[in-house]
């Protein structure tokens, strides 16, 4: 029982919450006159010299007392005596761990919150580098339409700026305090819950004392933000990965974040972002284990919720070091825009142009465009050529309504520039989404 019951191996992480949180009581208990101003001075200066011992050694680990609220408690009887026992007046161990909980959740999505914009900065400077420089676009990992490099950047700057967004509304859903909800009841003392909620930059306090101590909604939140940010960074990892593929070759990652093989010395393997992309799946299962934990949890406080933090924990330590390898990677990755260019020349990625310049110029309907497309790249991959090298004769064969201008069309650069409407690939435009995002962001234009 003393080894299945004890929290405080991995709970004692709360401990600065627990003395926050507790040095906002005292005051209020004092305010109140609940407990007498003598020993609310003393309980104030026991607390700060736990935290300096904590902050200097770390917390000790007694399983007989269970957790980091009764561990600091009886430090701080040992401190200054029996006024110690005044604390815990007008609250419980329920109220006590919701509050602190919730405060450690908001520092770490604030955290995740201030990783993901440092990305996001790394994302938009290098699409400014490269906003004209020319890669394959691709659906189903099959060659579909040349894009700018600078465009495929940004769009996971979008997807960033959405997970930024989640974090945001599972902050302001958790900011209320429970504390003065005590076990699930309230409380009989004339106490002020608006003076403990503003004491600790709560917007207000819980609104009913059962919801309080039972909630667990703000972790869970937070790990479903943190899953579906974990997904996109295991998209881009992919990408990096394949990139970095020798097929491939469109990028080089930097030596710090690389490793190479115990046994092939030409190899330079991506683990960094093979590693951001594993962690995803921990991230994910850490959502799933507390769903299930709180699924068949009937009002109020149930031990099961013990077991709450250990998966917000591990999620916030794993989205740390995700975040700040990407970031790292994308700031310092190779791009080989040449190779790129190559790549997005050789697999008809321009093919819909000649489709959109039939319809255009020919008014031809757009479906008959599509076959006789067809029916160009298909002469095009036979003699080995590029769409644009393909003699005209040979086309104006494959319809005599093609003429001289479509070679206009047919390069990489004239099919990216064509695609100018909002949210595009043309560089103009992505130049001009690279301008919101860093007055978004708050870099310098």
């Amino acid at each position: 029982m003393r080894e299945i019951n004890a929290s405080i191996p991995f709970d004692k992480a709360l401990w600065r919450q627990d003395i926050l949180a507790s040095e906002a009581h005292v005051a209020m208990l004092s305010a109140q006159g609940i407990v007498s101003d003598q020993d609310a001075e003393a309980i104030k200066r026991g607390l700060a010299r736990i935290a300096a011992e904590y902050e200097a050694d770390g917390v000790p680990e007694d399983w007989d007392l269970e957790d980091i609220h009764m561990t600091t408690e009886s430090r701080l009887t040992e401190l200054i005596g029996p006024a110690a026992g005044r604390l815990h007046t007008a609250r419980s161990r329920n109220d006590q761990v919701a509050t602190d909980f919730r405060l450690w959740v908001r520092g770490a999505i604030d955290a995740m919150d201030a990783g993901l914009a440092d990305l996001q900065r790394a994302l938009v400077t290098r699409a400014e580098e490269h906003a004209a420089s020319i890669m394959p676009g691709f659906t189903h990992l099959q060659t579909a339409q040349p894009v700018t490099l600078g465009h495929h950047l940004l769009a996971y700057y979008e997807m960033f700026a959405r997970d930024r967004s989640r974090l945001i509304d599972a902050r302001a859903r958790l900011n209320e305090c429970p504390l003065g909800s005590a076990a699930l009841a309230g409380t009989g003392f004339p106490i002020d819950r608006e003076m403990t909620a503003k004491a600790l930059d709560f917007n207000r306090p819980s609104a009913n004392s059962l919801d309080a101590v039972s909630d667990r909604d703000f972790a869970l939140d937070y790990l479903h933000a943190a899953s579906v940010c974990a997904i996109h960074l295991s998209r881009l990892a992919e990408e990096l990965i394949i990139w970095a593929s020798q097929p491939f070759g469109f990028v080089r990652m930097p030596d710090s974040l690389s490793t190479g093989s115990s046994i092939m010395p030409q190899k330079k393997n991506p683990d960094a972002a093979e590693l951001v992309r594993g962690h995803a799946g921990r991230v994910i299962g850490c959502a799933t284990a507390l769903s299930i934990t709180m699924k068949g949890l009937p009002l109020a406080y149930s031990k099961d919720m013990q077991d709450d933090k250990p998966p917000v924990f591990e999620a916030a330590g794993l989205m740390e070091l995700s975040i700040a390898a990407m970031t790292g990677m994308i700031a310092d990755a190779v791009f080989d825009v040449g190779r790129m260019r190559e790549a997005a020349e050789l697999g008809y990625a321009t093919a819909t142009d000649l489709a959109d310049w039939l319809v255009r110029e020919a008014d031809i309907p757009f479906r008959e465009a599509h076959h006789i497309t067809g029916a160009a790249v298909r002469l095009a991959e036979e003699r080995g050529l590029a769409l644009d090298a393909v003699p005209l004769e040979d086309l104006k064969a494959i319809d005599a309504r093609i003429d001289a201008r479509v070679f206009e069309a047919l390069s990489v650069d004239a099919s990216v520039a064509a695609r100018a409407s909002y949210g595009g690939t043309a560089p103009e435009q992505v130049r001009s989404q690279v301008a919101r995002a860093k007055a978004a962001l708050g870099m310098e234009a």
